[in-house]
């Protein structure tokens, strides 16, 4: 089940649903499938969204359905058919991956690409941690679910009970075929439309070493910006510091994207001439 949430409008925050079968006018659209750990995006988010348009898409997978990311991706490129020309997409984790996917298949409907605790290899995400965790450690889904909050999460909105709770469920719900017996993996790579990959330092998951390996695949223009701390929701406690380099980041593409029109139809103006 996807779910084209809402639209978060610039200066005062505010919140309105998207308008099925409209053409939506928006700057920058978050990718998310953990709709239950949703609230650790939402600093970021609202940060972003005092400074542009962003809208919020989130697939959730029934109890019923294969895991097909396949189908996350499949998804998404419906909803960006309601919108209106090239977007900047941004992603943490697994949606990250998802949005990362789809922007391989269709840079055309892409401004740049954001991630946040996106390993080189988009599989390794905390579902794969887990599932080696619980292979190391001979202990409950609960107990191992909250030995890892602690590290997972450096500032924590939920009470303990809750936070595994919804990290349960989020390790039901992910589009992933990752086990105990056995962890998936997806196309490792870059992507045509500019990028920019966020680590911290600290994060258990994504170590930034394996966000070093994403280097081989920058291009001029791309970035790697590395927290100092926050883990792997990192995004959640630097939400502010994270905005400011991200719409820097927009700016100095768009600046790009303006000299090198204006190189174009000068050398075309000179072609013209003689």
């Amino acid at each position: 089940m996807h779910r084209p949430l809402t639209l978060l409008h610039p200066q005062n925050n505010s919140i309105a649903p998207s308008v099925s079968g409209s053409t939506q006018q928006v700057d920058a659209l978050w990718v998310t499938v953990s709709p239950t750990l949703g609230i650790f995006d939402q600093p970021l988010q609202y940060s972003l969204a005092n400074q542009v348009t962003l809208a919020k898409w989130q697939y959730a997978q029934e109890a019923d359905e294969s895991c097909e990311i396949a189908k996350a991706v499949s998804l998404l490129q419906d909803y960006m058919k309601t919108l209106a020309g090239p977007i900047h997409l941004l992603g943490h984790g697994l949606g990250g991956a998802v949005a990362l996917l789809y922007a391989r298949l269709h840079p055309e409907a892409v401004k740049s690409l954001t991630l946040f605790a996106v390993a080189e290899q988009p599989a390794v995400t905390w579902h794969a941690h887990y599932y080696v965790q619980r292979h190391l450690v001979p202990c409950s889904q609960i107990r191992v679910l909250a030995q890892m909050a602690g590290s997972l999460f450096h500032q924590q909105p939920y009470a303990p009970a809750k936070l595994v709770e919804a990290m349960r469920q989020d390790l039901e719900k992910a589009p992933l075929l990752h086990s105990a017996c056995h962890l998936e993996s997806l196309p490792q790579g870059g992507v045509e439309v500019p990028l920019m990959v966020c680590g911290a330092k600290d994060d258990a998951v994504v170590h930034p070493a394996a966000l070093a390996d994403w280097s081989r695949w920058l291009k001029p223009g791309d970035r790697q910006y590395l927290c100092s701390n926050g883990g792997h929701f990192f995004h959640h406690s630097q939400s502010d510091q994270l905005a400011q380099e991200i719409v820097g980041f927009w700016e100095r593409q768009s600046t790009q994207a303006w000299v090198g029109l204006a190189q174009e139809q000068k050398a075309e103006s000179s072609l013209n001439s003689n």
